[in-house]
């Protein structure tokens, strides 16, 4: 299978069997937005220096199963410890009270201290729409506009993430600026991701050809 594909940039492009396809949009922020209020004494955030991969995966699936999330996934323990431990990279759990299991994930890398990017944001199931996502953006901007070198924080999400994830970053200060089209091999035909994961993106599998003795 050839490894690019010509796009029409005025209709439709065919997409091979066993990849998925997304439109991705980039946001940003130059200055500290106005704080959007939200109150959620029962959470808390927690930085971890040094993430054990099981319980890293285990929550980075729990939100992202749902959203087609596959790329820390597809590595192993140590080149992920070496990804979320790098210099400059920051790794936060959020807490609910009385639950040992965290339920938000926050990471920002500050690699270049004057351009910060929100790696990755997400929250369970369970915590959307109740006002902790909100309070973790609140959390999130504090950290990264608190420091006098920042003078930009920029985000992207894409059409497999929740419907509500654009929407959520442009009310909280963001501003679209670019768009890509992402192409990848289907994580679920690969079994990094279970079959059911993200139903709203369909399974296309290739079709296989079989095999007549004889031939």
């Amino acid at each position: 299978m050839s490894s690019s594909i010509t796009v029409d940039l005025a209709g439709y492009t065919d997409l091979p069997a066993g990849k998925v396809a997304t439109i991705v949009t980039y946001l940003e922020m130059r200055a500290r937005p106005l704080a959007r209020r939200a109150e959620r004494p029962d959470l808390s955030l927690e930085r971890i220096e040094r993430p054990d991969p099981a319980e890293y995966r285990a929550l980075f699936r729990r939100i992202g199963d749902d959203w087609l999330w596959f790329g820390r996934l597809t590595m192993g323990d140590q080149d992920l410890a070496a990804v979320l431990t790098r210099p400059g990279y920051e790794v936060y759990f959020c807490r609910k009270a009385r639950e040992s299991a965290p339920v938000g994930l926050l990471e920002l890398d500050f690699t270049d201290p004057a351009e910060v990017e929100l790696a990755y944001f997400g929250l369970v199931a369970e915590e959307i729409g109740n006002g902790a996502g909100r309070w973790l953006m609140n959390e999130a901007l504090s950290r990264v506009w608190s420091r006098p070198q920042t003078r930009r924080l920029f985000v992207h999400t894409c059409t497999a993430d929740s419907p509500q994830a654009l929407g959520f970053y442009r009310a909280s200060g963001f501003t679209p600026y670019k768009r890509a089209i992402e192409i990848a091999d289907d994580p679920r035909l690969a079994g990094v991701l279970p079959r059911e994961a993200a139903g709203h993106v369909p399974v296309i599998a290739p079709v296989i050809a079989p095999v007549v003795e004889g031939e």
